[in-house]
C-alpha cells in the first residue's frame, strides 16, 4: 500500500491559479495509474486528471485545457497545475494511485479504479 499526502489547496479568486502536491510513499509498480479526484459538497467524487506509467494523460472535459498533471520521479511527488480557476471548481481535492492491473473494468477516471487515497486538501474558487 502507498501513503498520499495532499498539499497546496487554498483560497483564491477565480481567474487565479493554485498548484496542489501529492507526496507519494514510494512505488514500485512498472505499471501504474496515478490520479487527481475531486468532491464538492453534496456531490459524488469526481475524477479531474489522470497520469498513468506510460506517461499518458488523461482529463475531465471540465478541466481540460485548464489542468495539467504531471510527476516528478525523483521525488515521488505528483501535481495538478490549475490554471483559470472556476467557482464551480471548488471542492476538497484528493489524490489517488493504483496498480495497473487494478479493477481495470473501470474507467481510468472512475474513483473505483483506485485502491489508495490520500486525506484530501480544499480548494476554494470565490467569484
Amino acid at each position: 500500500q502507498v501513503q498520499l499526502v495532499e498539499s497546496g489547496g487554498g483560497s483564491v479568486q477565480a481567474g487565479g491559479s493554485l498548484r496542489l502536491s501529492c507526496a507519494a510513499s514510494r512505488y514500485t509498480y512498472s505499471t501504474y495509474y496515478m490520479a487527481w479526484f475531486r468532491q464538492a459538497p453534496g456531490k459524488e467524487r469526481e475524477g479531474v486528471a489522470v497520469l498513468d506509467s506510460a506517461g499518458i494523460t488523461t482529463y475531465a472535459s471540465s478541466v481540460k485545457g485548464r489542468f495539467t498533471i504531471s510527476k516528478d520521479n525523483a521525488k515521488n511527488t505528483l501535481y495538478l497545475q490549475m490554471n483559470s480557476l472556476k467557482p464551480e471548481d471548488t471542492a476538497m481535492y484528493y489524490c489517488a494511485a493504483a496498480v495497473g492491473d487494478f479493477r481495470t473494468w473501470y474507467p481510468v477516471l472512475h474513483p473505483e479504479r483506485y485502491k489508495d487515497w490520500g486525506q484530501g486538501t480544499q480548494v476554494t474558487v470565490s467569484s
